[in-house]
């Protein structure tokens, strides 16, 4: 076999492979189609902002939106063609939201194909998440039937990564689960290098020089774009453009930075230009409360089931990071870990770990759904059940930061969603197996 042979082989089975693996990234579960009726969920209890709850409620929502709250069913009199959802002895609440993920734009792992939540080089403002969002991805269906329906969107990479965008879990093109394309830009702010056993002092210090020059470079682009925002704002430069929208407010910065000294000195660098900014991550936060309340700058937390960052630190440290946030009066929203696309499904675990090392339950239930929806820029659209509000509701056996509560049904904007996933597909095949054996007496 000669040469071209060989490459062309190889070719071939590349392709088959990645063919192979592209099949297997799609979900077969066919979309809900959008609200043509208005559905009328009666006797339940809703579950309104600030805790509060109303018993034996009548919900109505139509055309994606709720309409109505209340105990009057008088309501249902002006209604044509309803469809009755009864809700006796069950629990309507906001969709969960989580607020930093990489739902949708990363599928395997191992397969960089399936990766799209980075562009080459250190800039790329102009890169909006959710243009690279798939649809039908697998993780979409995993994620929604743990309660979470709707996510931010974060590209990462370089140090201005792009602009995150809010995305809803449902609909047959990223357009149609856009909420909303740019919420800001994301920047990894870049944290001094800590000196460690072996690494000589000149190396340390080189590290360091390196680490102030890339924050210094940050800085440069944002004063680039300023002048260019002054001088030629008619100019077709799409990465002047994302960053004129940071300064000029009209989106946030969101921080990416974890380390205390990377946190005070993002904020102090975003609040010294007047921006608009949030704080991505945040392990240390627990150290910078003066500053965070200082500047009322919302945090974005990253989960609590993870590591502590040092040796010396308590092993529940980021268990209790969520109530020190909370009773310091600092503004957060709880999200996992971060870019743990496949395990955004466990963010009411992360949530009912917080209150089970002290947080409030009505304060880790606003973490996943009214505070991050709020962060984020969307909280006039999704994580409270108020009217007005897109219809993106679960209804529930309880509370769903119970692992034991069981969600009977779902909506997003209106669209009563499936509730099936690869995993219970499956989970439904191999008990239909032991049912066949337990009836062939084997």
């Amino acid at each position: 076999m000669n040469i071209q042979s060989k490459n062309l082989l190889g070719l071939g089975l590349t392709i088959a492979f990645l063919s192979a693996t592209s099949l297997r990234a799609q979900d077969l579960i066919v979309e809900a189609p959008a609200q043509t009726r208005p559905v009328v969920v009666r006797n339940v209890t809703a579950h309104l902002p600030g805790g509060n709850e109303l018993n034996a409620a009548t919900v109505v929502f139509d055309e994606g939106r709720i309409t109505s709250i209340g105990q009057d069913t008088s309501v249902l009199d002006g209604l044509e063609n309803p469809q009755i959802v009864d809700g006796t002895d069950l629990h309507l609440w906001p969709g969960m939201v989580s607020a930093v993920t990489h739902v949708g734009v990363k599928e395997i792992e191992s397969i960089s194909a399936t990766r799209d939540t980075r562009e080459i080089g250190d800039f790329t403002p102009e890169v909006t998440a959710s243009i690279a969002v798939n649809p039908d991805s697998t993780t979409i269906p995993v994620t929604r039937i743990e309660g979470v329906l709707t996510v931010g969107v974060f590209p990462n990479g370089g140090l201005i990564a792009g602009r995150a965008s809010a995305v809803q879990l449902a609909g047959w093109t990223n357009e149609d689960m856009t909420i909303r394309e740019g919420l800001g830009l994301v920047i990894e702010w870049p944290s001094l290098p800590v000196r460690f056993a072996g690494r000589s002092s000149g190396d340390h210090q080189e590290a360091i020089d390196s680490a102030l020059e890339r924050r210094e470079s940050i800085e440069q682009r944002f004063a680039d774009a300023q002048t260019w925002l002054e001088f030629d704002p008619l100019a077709a430069d799409p990465g002047n453009r994302a960053i004129a929208r940071v300064l000029r407010g009209e989106e946030k910065v969101f921080l990416m930075a974890n380390d205390a000294e990377s946190i005070r000195s993002a904020i102090g660098w975003a609040s010294a230009r007047g921006l608009d900014a949030v704080l991505v991550g945040g392990h240390d936060a627990d150290l910078c409360l003066d500053l965070l309340v200082e500047t009322d700058t919302p945090v974005l937390l990253a989960g609590t089931h993870r590591l502590p960052r040092r040796r010396d630190a308590a092993f529940d440290r980021p268990y209790r990071m969520p109530r020190v946030l909370h009773e310091a009066g600092v503004r957060f929203g709880l999200a996992t870990n971060g870019g743990g696309y496949e395990n955004e499904r466990h963010l009411p675990e992360h949530a009912a770990r917080a209150v089970a090392y002290g947080l409030p339950l009505g304060a880790a239930w606003e973490a996943v759904t009214s505070q991050p929806a709020t962060i984020l820029g969307i909280g006039s659209e999704v994580g409270r059940l108020a009217e007005s509000q897109r219809a993106t509701l679960l209804l529930t056996t309880g509370h769903p930061l119970d692992l034991f509560t069981e969600i009977r049904m779902a909506w997003v904007e209106g669209r009563s969603i499936s509730l099936e996933s690869k995993q219970t597909r499956l989970a439904a095949k191999y008990r239909e197996r032991y049912r066949q054996l337990e009836q062939s007496g084997r």
